[in-house]
C-alpha cells in the first residue's frame, strides 16, 4: 500500500475530502479576498443591464459572488437618486434590506420593479442550479460505488493480467472523470476506493516490468506535484497559494502508488510543503481577524464622533461650515479603514451612514429656513440704520454716543444677511455712525487750544511733586500725596499729542517720591477694611453679615468686569471711525482705572474668605 489512509486523513482530512476545495474557496470568498466591481458608481439602468448580462452568461459562480453586491449597490444608488429628486420616503426600506418594498407608480418604482424581476430570475436560477447539483452528486455517488464493485470483481480475476490491468486502468480513468459527490459520503467513499485500489496492486500477479514502469511514471508525476507545491511557498498571495495547493491535492489523490522504497519519502516531501502552506494560510486569516477587530474599533470611534456632531444643536452658518468640514474629515478617514468582520461590517456602516444622514438632513432643513431668517435679519439691520441716521446730526455728544454704542452692540448680536445685501446695509449703518463721530471729533478738536493751559498746569504740578521733600510724618506725606493726586485729577484734558508723555512724566514723579507712601496708603486702607470685617464678625450680624458684604463685592466685581468688556468692545467700533483718537484715549484711561478697582475688590473678597477659613 502506497500511503497509509488513516495517516493521510489525520494529516488533513478537510484538505483531502472530496468537496474540501470548493468549501475553502467559498471561505476565502466570505472574507472578501476577491474584489468586486464598484457597482455603486454605476447608474440604476447600468446595474440592471450588468445583472442581466451576467444572467445571460449563466455562470453560477460569477452570479453567486456578485449578486448581493449588485443588490446592495442598486438600493444605495436608488436611495441617493430619490434623495436628490426629493421623493425619498423615510418609511421606505433602506438599501439592501430583504423585506419587500412598496413599488410606487413613479419612475423610481418602475425601475425598482425591473430590478426585482431580474433578481427574482437569479434566485430561481440559483435554486435550480443547487437542486441540479445535488442530483448530479447523487448520480456520481452511484457511479463511483459501481466502479468500486467492478474493482472488487477484478480481484477475483487477478491472474488474468492481460485483461484485468487495462480494465483496472479504465476504471481508474472513469473514477477521475467523475467529480463531486455528497459531502456526507465523500470520506468513506474515498477510503473504500483507495482500499481496493491498493489491494489490487498488492495482490494482483502483474509482471514486474509493467508494474515498475507504472510506479516510475507515478513517481515522476508526484515529484512534479511536489515541485509545484514548493513553488507556491513564494506566492505573495497566501489565499491564491492555498487554492492552488488544493488542486494539487486533488491530482495527488488520483495518481497511483510508487515503489515501496519511495512511498514514504515522496509523501513526506508533499506533506511538508502542505504543512507550510496551510500554516501561512491559517496565520493569514488569524491576522485578518485581528485586523478586522482593529478596524471595527476605529470605525466605532468614527461613529461616536459622527453621532456627537449630528447631535449638536446648530443655529449659526459658520458653525455648520465647521461641522461640515469635521464630518467630511471623518468620511475621508472612514475610506482609509479596511473591512470589519462579515457579521459586523454592514452594521457598523449602517450606524455611520445613519449619523451622516442625520447631520446632512438637519443641515438641509437649516438652510431651507435660512433664507427667511436672513430676510428678518436684514429688516432688523435696516431698522438700526434708520435709528442711527436719526441720531447722526445730534450735538448731545454724551447721550448720543451711548445710544450709538448701544446700537452697534445690538448690530453685532443680529445674525447674517444675504451676501449681496450685507455690504450695502453695513456701509449705510457705518456712514451714519461715522458722520456723528466725525462731528464730535471736530467739535472737541476745536477746543484743543484750551488744553494748552491745562498742559502748563500739569507740568507745573509735576515740578511741585519733584520738589516735595518727604518728612518723618507718614500722615503728612500721605496727605500731601492725596492733595497732589486730587489737584492732578481736577485739571482738564491736555492736547492729545501730549497726553501720553505728560501722563508718563506724572507717574514717574509720583513713583519716585511716593511709591512707598502709596503702597502704605493702600495697605492702610486694606487694614481698615480688615478691621471693619473683624468688627462685623464679632457683632450681632456675624457670618451672615460677612456673607452679605461678600455678595455685594462679588456683584460689584462682576459689574466692573462687564463695564471693562463694554469699554473694550466700544474701542473696536471707534477704531473704525475717523478722528476717534481722543475718544479711544479716554476709554483706555477708564479701563485702567477700572482694572485697578478690580484688584482692590478682589483683595477685599480674600479678606472676607479668610474669616470663613478661621
Amino acid at each position: 500500500m502506497e500511503e497509509n489512509t488513516t495517516a493521510l486523513s489525520a494529516q488533513n482530512q478537510d484538505n483531502l475530502s472530496e468537496n474540501s476545495t470548493q468549501e475553502m474557496l467559498e471561505l476565502a470568498g466570505d472574507n472578501k479576498i476577491s474584489e468586486f466591481p464598484d457597482y455603486s458608481t454605476m447608474n440604476l439602468k447600468d446595474i440592471i443591464q450588468a445583472f442581466q448580462d451576467m444572467l445571460d452568461r449563466a455562470d453560477q459562480q460569477e452570479l453567486y459572488k456578485n449578486a448581493d453586491a449588485m443588490k446592495a449597490a442598486f438600493y444605495k444608488v436608488l436611495k441617493k437618486e430619490k434623495i436628490a429628486a426629493g421623493v425619498f420616503e423615510e418609511s421606505s426600506a433602506v438599501e439592501g434590506e430583504s423585506e419587500e418594498q412598496t413599488v410606487s407608480n413613479d419612475a423610481f418604482g418602475e425601475i425598482e420593479k425591473v430590478f426585482k424581476e431580474v433578481y427574482s430570475r437569479y434566485k430561481e436560477s440559483r435554486a435550480n442550479y443547487v437542486q441540479e447539483l445535488e442530483k448530479v452528486k447523487e448520480e456520481n455517488l452511484a457511479k463511483k460505488l459501481e466502479i468500486i464493485d467492478k474493482i472488487k470483481e477484478l480481484l477475483d480475476k487477478a491472474e488474468d493480467v492481460n485483461s484485468t490491468f487495462p480494465a483496472f486502468r479504465e476504471l481508474q480513468n472513469q473514477w477521475k472523470s467523475i467529480t463531486l459527490v455528497p459531502q456526507a459520503q465523500a470520506k468513506d467513499l474515498w477510503e473504500s476506493y483507495q482500499l481496493y485500489v491498493e489491494k489490487f496492486y498488492d495482490y494482483i500477479k502483474i509482471n514486474n516490468e509493467f508494474r515498475d514502469l507504472d510506479f516510475r511514471k507515478n513517481l515522476e508525476l508526484k515529484t512534479q506535484l511536489c515541485e509545484k507545491a514548493e513553488a507556491l511557498e513564494n506566492e505573495p498571495n497566501v489565499v491564491t497559494a492555498f487554492k492552488e495547493l488544493q488542486k494539487l491535492h486533488e491530482e495527488w489523490k488520483e495518481l497511483g502508488p510508487v515503489a515501496k522504497e519511495y512511498r514514504e519519502s515522496i509523501w513526506e516531501r508533499f506533506k511538508a510543503i502542505t504543512s507550510v502552506i496551510n500554516q501561512k494560510h491559517q496565520g493569514f486569516f488569524e491576522n485578518l481577524k485581528d485586523e478586522q477587530k482593529k478596524n471595527l474599533v476605529e470605525k466605532t470611534a468614527l461613529c461616536e464622533s459622527a453621532e456627537e456632531i449630528a447631535g449638536k444643536q446648530v443655529s449659526d452658518s459658520n458653525e455648520w461650515n465647521v461641522l461640515s468640514k469635521q464630518m467630511e474629515a471623518l468620511q475621508a478617514k472612514w475610506k482609509t479603514i479596511g473591512f470589519a468582520s462579515k457579521k459586523d461590517n454592514q452594521k457598523i456602516y449602517d450606524r455611520f451612514r445613519a449619523a451622516c444622514d442625520k447631520f446632512y438632513n438637519a443641515k438641509r432643513d437649516y438652510y431651507s429656513n435660512f433664507k427667511n431668517v436672513m430676510q428678518e435679519n436684514l429688516a432688523k439691520k435696516e431698522a438700526l440704520c434708520e435709528q442711527a441716521e436719526a441720531l447722526m446730526n445730534s450735538e448731545d455728544w454724551k447721550k448720543t454716543t451711548d445710544q450709538l454704542i448701544n446700537l452697534q452692540k445690538v448690530w453685532k448680536e443680529i445674525g447674517p444677511v444675504a451676501r449681496k445685501q450685507s455690504d450695502i446695509v453695513w456701509k449705510r449703518f457705518r456712514a451714519a455712525c461715522d458722520h456723528f463721530f466725525d462731528n464730535k471729533a471736530k467739535h472737541f478738536g476745536e477746543v484743543d487750544e484750551k488744553y494748552d493751559g491745562n498742559l502748563a498746569a500739569k507740568l507745573a504740578l509735576i515740578e511741585e511733586v519733584k520738589a516735595y521733600e518727604i518728612n518723618d510724618s507718614k500722615e503728612s506725606n500721605i496727605q500731601a500725596m492725596r492733595e497732589f493726586q486730587n489737584r492732578w485729577n481736577a485739571i482738564g484734558f491736555v492736547p492729545f499729542k501730549e497726553k501720553e508723555s505728560i501722563q508718563e512724566a506724572w507717574n514717574k514723579a509720583m513713583d519716585i517720591h511716593f511709591a512707598d507712601i502709596r503702597s502704605l496708603d493702600s495697605e492702610k486702607k486694606l487694614n481698615k477694611f480688615k478691621k471693619m470685617v473683624l468688627d462685623m464678625k464679632n457683632s450681632g450680624k456675624g457670618d451672615r453679615g460677612l456673607r452679605m458684604e461678600r455678595e455685594k463685592l462679588i456683584l460689584k466685581f462682576r459689574k466692573m468686569e462687564q463695564d471693562i468688556a463694554t469699554l473694550e468692545n466700544n474701542m473696536g467700533f471707534f477704531a473704525k471711525s475717523k478722528n476717534a483718537d481722543a475718544l479711544i484715549a479716554d476709554i483706555q484711561r477708564k479701563i485702567e482705572i477700572a482694572k485697578g478697582e478690580l484688584v482692590q475688590i478682589e483683595e477685599k473678597i480674600k479678606v472676607i474668605d479668610s474669616q470663613f477659613q478661621n
